[in-house]
């Protein structure tokens, strides 16, 4: 490989939060945990790291966390990291729990169907995020890229531009830069944010982003019940209990 590329040496997966948007299911199972068409979400994750040589995995972990001990049990390759902050801080605390691993590293969201591996590939020339060409209008986060490197971010969206996806990577020099913004900001009490905030808009002057591009039909995020409903109906059932105030697993 040329020299002028990084390669992706370990891979942390964000897996900690509570799943809200998807209750009454996520009382009794965290959500990268959900089998979606009989598939569990972060089995397509690690899947996907493993074809493209990536076996140094790390999960962070906090709601239900010991069925991820359950799920990672016989899997050598993966690691599990305990965030204890998953319930009173954003997912900036599950970054921190797993500063000591952010060099050559890609980092990734482990409720999200990654239909494509190909978009995991381990080499890359600029740090930064996967990425969806968005012509018409989103409310997602919306990057401006001129000639490969990120501008700016608009996290209210807009239109005519990269979507920002929960797929990214560092190399060592950006990495350790990271480290140290992660720890000023969470040790200095911002807490509430987006680990995401801290290269995009806290110290942005301090990266040089590009972006990977990617297709719409390569990878799905599943934000809520509906949208986990409309790939897989079986799912009907927990609509039906949450509109009926039915109890809660």
């Amino acid at each position: 490989m040329n020299d002028e590329f990084y390669t992706v040496k370990r891979a942390i997966v964000m897996a900690a939060g509570i799943g809200k948007r998807m209750q009454p299911l996520t009382f009794e199972i965290p959500k990268p945990l959900v089998k979606v068409n009989g598939v569990r979400m972060i089995d397509t994750v690690v899947e996907g790291l493993r074809k493209n040589s990536i076996k140094e995995i790390y999960v962070v972990v906090g709601y239900l966390k010991n069925q991820f001990y359950e799920w990672a049990e016989g899997q050598e390759d993966i690691k599990i990291i305990e965030n204890p902050y998953y319930d009173s801080c954003n997912n900036i605390s599950s970054l921190y729990m797993a500063r000591d691993y952010l060099r050559d590293c890609i980092i990734l969201d482990g409720d999200q169907i990654i239909y494509n591996a190909d978009i995991l590939n381990p080499y890359f020339e600029l740090s930064g995020y996967n990425a969806v060409w968005c012509e018409g209008e989103t409310d997602e986060w919306l990057m401006n890229v001129e000639d490969g490197i990120v501008k700016s971010c608009s996290r209210t969206g807009g239109k005519h531009g990269w979507q920002l996806y929960s797929i990214s990577r560092w190399s060592a020099s950006d990495g350790e830069q990271l480290r140290k913004h992660l720890e000023q900001e969470f040790e200095s009490g911002n807490q509430q944010i987006y680990w995401d905030d801290v290269a995009m808009f806290c110290h942005f002057e301090d990266y040089r982003l590009g972006i990977r591009e990617m297709k719409l039909s390569d990878i799905i995020e599943i934000d809520n019940l509906d949208e986990l409903i409309k790939i897989d109906k079986t799912y009907q059932k927990y609509k039906y209990k949450n509109h009926t105030g039915g109890h809660q697993l």
